[in-house]
């Protein structure tokens, strides 16, 4: 399977806006497929398209609780009691940074079949869901984060 490779900080594709999937069909299950094998081969727990160079709303995720596949994802309910974590990113290597992120989320997306569902990720599950998401608006974790720092080791 083939994997791809990262676009790393300062390339213009990170900043910009993702479009809707309209079409669900084999080369996005290969786009899928691909940005699975991409994350889990860097060590990630998720990878937004515009990560790989693909202007759509596509994200995969694992936090270890199995691999998520979201199709046009949105938040459409968060928490307002937020929690500062500490996140990295693949598309930063090295650095990490302190964020506030609602300690709940509730996601609607569609899946590789097309149909709509709804995930609520609590902990780390709804840290990597807003911070994926806020890639597919360009938006990276730098733009939030508080005291930037070199990650010291691989928990960070």
């Amino acid at each position: 399977m083939d994997s791809f490779s990262i676009r790393l900080y300062g390339d213009p594709v990170l900043r910009k806006k993702a479009e809707p999937v309209t079409k669900i069909d084999a080369t996005l299950r290969r786009l899928l497929r691909s940005m699975a094998q991409t994350m889990y081969d860097a060590d990630g727990v998720g990878l937004a398209a515009p990560q790989v160079g693909v202007l759509q709303r596509v994200v995969v995720i694992d936090v270890g609780e199995g691999l998520l596949e979201l199709i046009n994802p949105e938040i459409i309910t968060s928490e307002d009691d937020k929690e500062l974590g500490v996140e990295g990113c693949l598309s930063l290597p090295g650095l990490v940074g302190d964020v506030y992120r609602s300690q709940k989320v509730t996601v609607r997306a569609f899946n590789v079949q097309g149909k709509e569902f709804k995930i609520e990720g609590e902990g780390l599950l709804a840290r990597a869901l807003q911070h994926e998401l806020d890639h597919l608006d360009g938006v990276l974790f730098i733009d939030k984060a508080q005291n930037l720092r070199p990650a010291q080791s691989q928990e960070e």
